[in-house]
């Protein structure tokens, strides 16, 4: 009989995080590419765009002039998906038809004043400040007595939806827990019942024995590929000391994380030498008040890039219908996100 093999035979791959199941097809990664391919110039940005509304001293749509700022800088949403003035309101019709009213906030946090940057091009410095300013930002709405959740994150590129070059990311405060970290919370508290462990201390103790997904690592955090990735490049960025939330990170620790967002971040623009896109967030503890021993503090990136800058992967077909695929196994876009150096391309 036939060995199994990963890199050779489909099979699927449980996520033990979310309980859903991926279906894994390497053996079609062989396929000749016939699908349709855009052309992506290099884009050349000034430092400073008078037209752009996020940089410093300009007015946003909003009316507002955004002050001379040197560093990082946060405001509110001008145009926010989620408000604090939202009327308390439930409906339900059969138990078929519900609905309540969400209040919330959506803060805008611009990582640099130059235009013309993305994190990776920015100084481990630099980044640190952005680190200390998401500590804060979830410290300041955590706090408050109707936000359960603290949802940030950064679209990065036009493909993922990003109205502005200027590097900026999002912060989402709402008074439920949303889908996603609400099924990793279930089970995290699952795993925890039932072997009396971290679910992501215990897999990350596993990725390191193995070492096939790490990408990179440093003191105090490890980013691999894994076992479950759904987008071609995906990865988890995971802190090696069980934490929480943004508030339990040390000063260390702050600097450590400024640290492997930019070697990550370095190693995706060098993939395919451009400005690669991605959406990317944390996953915080629920800042309801109430005591997550479990919850292991993490952060996921998803970069839509399949096999260069021109082909790209979208949800069609079998994954809206059915699971979501992938062709590109998790141990071989580790291997390619780990060959890069730490260089980026601009500078070589």
């Amino acid at each position: 009989m036939t060995e199994f093999r990963f890199s050779e035979h489909p099979h699927r791959r449980y996520n033990p995080l979310t309980g859903d199941w991926i279906q894994v097809s390497p053996h079609r990664a062989q396929r000749p590419w016939q699908g349709q391919e855009e052309e992506t110039p290099e884009e050349q940005r000034p430092e400073y765009d008078p037209e752009c509304y996020l940089c410093p001293g300009n007015t946003r749509a909003g009316g507002v002039r955004n002050p001379e700022y040197i560093s990082t800088f946060v405001f509110t949403n001008d145009f926010a998906a989620l408000r604090p003035d939202t009327p308390t309101a439930e409906f339900n019709a059969g138990g078929l038809l519900m609905a309540d009213g969400e209040q919330g906030t959506c803060r805008v946090i611009c990582f640099s004043p130059r235009h013309d940057l993305t994190l990776p091009e920015m100084t481990t410095p630099d980044i640190r400040q952005v680190v200390d300013l998401w500590v804060e930002e979830f410290r300041q709405l955590g706090n408050k007595d109707n936000i359960r959740y603290v949802q940030i994150f950064e679209n990065k590129g036009q493909m993922m939806g990003c109205s502005n070059p200027h590097p900026h990311g999002q912060i989402w405060a709402q008074q439920t827990i949303p889908d996603e970290p609400a099924k990793e919370l279930e089970k995290q508290r699952e795993y925890h019942t039932n072997q009396s462990g971290c679910l992501l201390c215990d897999y990350l103790e596993i990725e390191e024995d193995l070492g096939d997904r790490i990408v990179v690592e440093n003191d105090s955090f490890s980013v691999l590929v894994p076992f479950w990735a759904i987008w071609p490049f995906e990865t988890l960025l995971l802190s090696k000391r069980h934490l929480a939330d943004f508030n339990d990170l040390n000063g260390h620790e702050r600097d450590e994380m400024a640290d492997i967002v930019r070697r990550l971040t370095i190693r995706y623009d060098n993939m395919f030498r451009v400005s690669f896109p991605y959406s990317a967030g944390f996953h915080p503890a629920p800042t309801d008040g109430a005591d997550y021993p479990y919850w292991h503090f993490h952060m996921h990136f998803y970069p839509p890039l399949l096999r260069s800058a021109t082909v790209k992967k979208f949800m069609v077909g079998y994954e809206m219908l059915a699971n979501p695929q992938r062709d590109l196994t998790a141990e071989a876009s580790a291997e390619q996100l780990r060959s890069l150096p730490e260089v980026h391309y601009k500078e070589q």
